[in-house]
């Protein structure tokens, strides 16, 4: 029996599986995030963590490299040719056989999609849009935060929030309604108070520091809040840009188009008022019929997929 492995490889973590020919989960491993871009050692430091996550995963599912009949990865930081040359260069070094690398957008489309073309629009640590048509052809779209002009993924909405707060407790200008959550949440009342918060995002507090902020932003959206709304309108026409963009540019065929949605931003939060947002600005630029899908698989699920079809003969 053969065995077949998936990377998802993010900037925070790192996701490892084992999946048997049915495709089933055989054993799953985490370790800490593989994008180079993020490393001081670059592609040899995200290797190696690779390295080491395939073969924590193959200790747990107690086979050896010989057993794996292939493995595909999506990393995150996979951008252009140069990169995923470079980083299959380090994985070949390390011992590693029959394997492909695609940027871990391509993997959500994987993950979600009923059949082979697809669009996928991730909305987690950070923002990029993936989508593979029916010829077969693969695009990435964003992915290179403020040079792409990325926008709606959990850093931005936390960075947006915080700049709303701060207009209206420093700056005296517009009122939201995030500034009396903030308040409550940190026990502040002064604008010197507020200010000092930010230590929090360099420190420990840090993920409570985002995901509060982030959880007011949407908050506030079901409430109507004016600063909130006009940031949604603002995150939601970002993501029509690339959406659109792909169902003007690529081969769909003239049947229905799937949108996969993922990341926190997508799957995890009371996203409503954007989610309706986004979909009205896409009707309204493509008279392309979609089926928005939210992703309740893991991401790395994608690769066994992508490897049924592709890989496994």
């Amino acid at each position: 029996m053969s065995f077949y492995i998936g990377v998802d490889g993010g900037g925070t973590k790192t996701a490892y599986a084992l999946f048997d020919e049915e495709k089933n989960i055989v054993a799953e491993v985490k370790t800490e995030g593989s994008n180079h871009e993020n490393l001081e050692g670059s592609f040899d430091a995200a290797a190696t963590i690779i390295w080491d996550g395939i073969t924590k995963l193959l200790e747990a599912g107690n086979v050896t490299l010989d057993d794996i009949g292939f493995t595909l990865m999506g990393l995150a930081g996979i951008d252009h040719p140069y990169q995923h040359d470079e980083m299959c260069e380090q994985m070949k070094k390390r011992g590693l056989k029959n394997f492909e690398i695609y940027n871990d957008g391509f993997i959500v489309v994987k993950a979600g999609a009923t059949g082979k073309a697809a669009i996928g629009y991730n909305c987690g640590t950070g923002t990029c849009c993936n989508a593979i048509d029916l010829d077969g052809k693969m695009v990435q779209l964003g992915g290179f935060s403020e040079f792409s002009d990325d926008k709606g993924n959990g850093t931005w909405v936390a960075v947006k929030s915080f700049k709303l707060i701060y207009d209206e407790l420093v700056l005296g200008l517009e009122k939201t309604a995030m500034t009396e959550m903030f308040k409550k949440e940190f026990n502040i009342n002064t604008k010197e108070e507020f200010l000092g918060t930010l230590a929090m995002a360099e420190n420990e507090e840090r993920g409570r520091f985002i995901m509060s902020l982030i959880d007011f932003f949407f908050a506030a959206s079901k409430m109507g809040d004016k600063p909130v709304l006009k940031a949604i309108d603002e995150m939601s026409e970002r993501g029509a840009d690339y959406i659109v963009s792909h169902l003007n540019s690529l081969n769909f065929g003239d049947g229905e188009v799937e949108v996969v949605l993922s990341g926190s931003i997508h799957t995890k939060l009371p996203n409503e008022v954007y989610l309706d947002c986004l979909k009205k600005k896409i009707a309204e630029r493509s008279d392309k019929k979609v089926k928005y899908i939210k992703l309740t698989q893991a991401p790395v699920t994608g690769c066994v997929n992508w490897i049924f079809q592709d890989y496994k003969n």
